[in-house]
């Protein structure tokens, strides 16, 4: 993977809405699991639910850049 500017993931997370944050963290594809309900998703608010997709983004094997570059 190349390495991306995390002023870029930043900035690219902070332009998603809720949907868009959930899809993307479903994407992701990373070395450990990822166990969270939909509930869960749905009930956390949209900050934090950010904060979530940028760590998993920073630790993960793979990134979908397609949306990264298309934002």
């Amino acid at each position: 993977m190349a390495s991306l500017p995390r002023e870029d993931i930043a900035s690219w997370i902070a332009s998603m809405d809720r949907p868009d944050l959930i899809h993307t963290l479903s994407a992701l594809q990373c070395s450990f699991p990822l166990d969270f309900t939909e509930e869960f998703l749905g009930s956390v608010s949209v900050e934090r639910l950010r904060h979530i997709v940028l760590a998993v983004s920073l630790r993960a094997k793979k990134i979908p850049i397609e949306g990264l570059r298309a934002g």
